[in-house]
């Protein structure tokens, strides 16, 4: 599963290419480096403006770790994220700085994402003060047409993020994202903390902002059914690579790598009457530690070959006449 770039077709405001983020593994009496956790190892792809771009995958496979790298949340080990044609891991603080009005992120948990001795007007208007776009009473109008936007009533500037629910600091994160006018969103996990019915509010929301303020976003969700409701193009994340891309449609309707098609089958349908065969997958998950050599799905693939203990699959392109962006790392297609 090396790295191959995934192109699309349009304008990408983000190109990802050979990125890489390994953790080190200290130990001993000086503390030093016996190992590496290769949680992102050789992701490639591509966004295009104003589209979703869905990231799934096991807890643990490093989406987060990947959506927080691109941002530099997070420094990178290795390879390059071109954002508006700059490449994002080369700035100096300066010109992150300023690069970073136009890529924001949401985080999953809402309840820690805020802080709690702070007003929901001072979390909403930090962004604005810090970047000095506005102050005063610009600076309160300012908030005020943000929290109205994400459905809440602007007399809740003066209160604090305990005072509100779930949802409704998952808006205020929202709306604190939205503060600088970005042109891409990583969404990290952003509704999979929040019940079924506030989940579809806060989807619905998400979608019409991005039409109205025509963002990117890089959706990620371990949920197959919200990531299938708001992405156009869906990318399926294992231990650390990407195994397979395809807009949401072909991927949902044919899916090509097993480890896929076993996500799918263990994905529930609301519909008694559809049967569906469930994938059961045997034995655990590797560690980043130490992947296994050739395709780190091998240990668990159920079409398992010989030559997938030992060479690692390349991007092979799988797309029937109007999937051409299907495209899948799998021996079976070679």
């Amino acid at each position: 599963m090396t790295g191959d770039a995934i192109t699309v077709n349009g304008n990408p405001i983000l190109e990802v290419r050979g990125l890489k983020k390994h953790f080190p593994v200290r130990g001993g009496v000086f503390s030093r480096v016996s190992a590496w956790v290769k949680a992102v190892d050789d992701v490639s792809f591509d966004i295009r403006e104003g589209e979703t771009f869905g990231l799934v995958g096991e807890s643990g496979c490093g989406k987060t770790t990947l959506g927080r790298t691109i941002l530099r949340l997070m420094e990178p080990t290795g390879g390059q994220a071109i954002f508006e044609g700059q490449n994002l891991f080369t700035m100096d603080s300066k010109r992150l700085r300023a690069t970073r009005r136009r890529m924001q992120i949401i985080f999953q948990d809402p309840y820690s994402s805020l802080n709690p001795r702070m007003t929901v007007g001072a979390i909403v208007g930090e962004p604005l003060l810090v970047h000095r776009l506005a102050k005063g009473a610009e600076l309160q109008e300012r908030v005020h047409q943000l929290l109205s936007r994400v459905g809440l009533r602007p007399e809740h500037h003066s209160r604090y993020p305990h005072e509100f629910s779930g949802g409704q600091r998952q808006r205020i994160g929202i709306a604190r994202a939205l503060a600088l006018n970005p042109r891409f969103v990583v969404c990290d996990e952003a509704v999979s903390a929040l019940d079924v019915s506030i989940q579809a509010q806060i989807l619905n929301l998400l979608k019409d902002l991005q039409e109205e303020y025509h963002l990117a976003y890089l959706f990620i969700s371990h949920d197959l059914n919200v990531v299938e409701y708001l992405a156009d193009r869906i990318a399926v994340m294992y231990l650390g690579k990407l195994v397979e891309t395809a807009s949401a449609q072909s991927l949902f309707q044919n899916p090509r790598h097993p480890y896929t098609q076993a996500l799918l089958s263990a994905n529930p349908v609301p519909d008694p009457t559809i049967q569906r065969e469930r994938i059961l997958l045997h034995g655990d998950v590797p560690s980043p530690l130490n992947p296994p050599p050739g395709c780190r799905f091998h240990t668990r693939c159920p079409q398992v070959m010989e030559k997938c203990k030992t060479e690692d699959p390349h991007l092979i392109q799988v797309g029937r006449p109007g999937e051409e962006e299907h495209k899948v790392w799998c021996h079976l297609y070679t």
